[in-house]
């Protein structure tokens, strides 16, 4: 997020053009089953009737997902938090994870530190470090989180023409916290104080998840911007959505700090969120009526049956818009 790459193949087009092996999904063994591959939040294996395994790994490097000198503390929560915000956006119950850290030289105390950010959150959703490996060079974290399911995953490709977009929690602290990071702490604001705690410290939205399975059709996790990943929803499940801007939630932090057309590109195209973006049939909307009372999720928009993505204008008109979010290697 900090770094950048000459123009080239995107993350996407490079694992398809080099990593998307034929018949992976539907494969077989003594092992199991594999029911969903590359191309979501979670690899799917089948491994007892009714019972699937979820997968998932991220890399966080030094100067590219964080800056140096990011406080250890900060980096344990954060590296598992993504991770299990995986899990979340396909309904799981966190189980397990592995970790493969890549250190420029061993600090006791800096471990130390790291660990009890991993720990606390790890302990939290119930899971334990399994296993993994430690090596010498730039500061790297790698985490493979691993879930159960019984029964259908939330997953990408169910939306259909009709179903209400909804997101949880507000969208664009953690792009805002950015603009304040090289701020010494004394100087901060309440309100940047809670935006860069958003960044720095997200909430896998782990309950949401579990709850959504059966009623929503379709769920991701806002990694990359609302409107690029609402864009791989539409891409993976053959539709079209639009997004009315003004509906959309923002924290009293984020409308305090900077301007409004400041707030809502951020809340569009800004990453780190980790809330959780889903689609649902209008007729299962009072299933969360509680939790759009609490402000805990919001309708923001809605499933067109033409692909492409919209920004809904006072009017009603529809404009359209490239739903472009972070990208590595562009």
């Amino acid at each position: 997020m900090f770094g950048s790459s000459p123009a080239g193949p995107g993350e996407f087009e490079l694992i398809d053009q080099y990593f998307r092996q034929s018949g992976v999904t539907g494969a077989e063994s003594e092992q199991g089953r594999i029911l969903l591959g590359i191309g979501d939040d979670c690899a799917v294996v089948e491994v007892a009737a009714g019972r699937q395994l979820l997968m998932s790994i991220d890399t966080l490097v030094e100067g590219t997902h964080f800056l140096a000198g990011t406080e250890p503390d900060v980096l344990g929560w954060r590296s598992l938090a993504v991770n299990i915000s995986d899990l979340a956006a396909m309904g799981a119950d966190p189980w397990c994870f592995t970790l493969a850290l890549t250190l420029p030289r061993t600090d006791p105390l800096w471990l130390q530190e790291f660990a009890g950010g991993l720990f606390r959150l790890a302990t939290r959703f119930g899971m334990h470090l399994i296993g993994g490996d430690t090596t010498r060079g730039p500061l790297s974290l790698t985490l493979q989180v691993q879930g159960t399911v019984t029964g259908a995953p939330l997953t990408r490709s169910g939306a259909k023409p009709g179903d209400l977009v909804l997101v949880s929690g507000t969208l664009g602290d953690a792009a805002a916290a950015l603009r304040f990071l090289d701020l010494p702490r004394e100087a901060y604001s309440s309100s940047q104080q809670f935006l860069r705690r958003r960044y720095e410290y997200p909430e896998p939205r782990v309950a949401i998840g579990q709850k959504l399975r059966g009623l929503a059709t379709a769920a991701i996790d806002v990694s990359d911007g609302l409107l690029a990943d609402l864009g791989h929803i539409c891409q993976r499940s053959g539709v079209g959505a639009w997004i009315d801007p003004a509906r959309l939630p923002l924290s009293r932090a984020i409308q305090a700090e900077l301007p409004p057309d400041d707030a809502l590109h951020c809340a569009l195209e800004g990453g780190d969120d980790y809330e959780l973006c889903f689609t649902l049939p209008p007729d299962k909307l009072r299933h969360v009526q509680s939790w759009l009372e609490e402000r805990l999720v919001t309708v923001v928009g809605e499933i067109t049956p033409e692909p492409g993505l919209w920004l809904r204008d006072e009017a009603g008109q529809l404009q359209a818009t490239s739903g472009r979010g972070y990208r590595h290697f562009e």
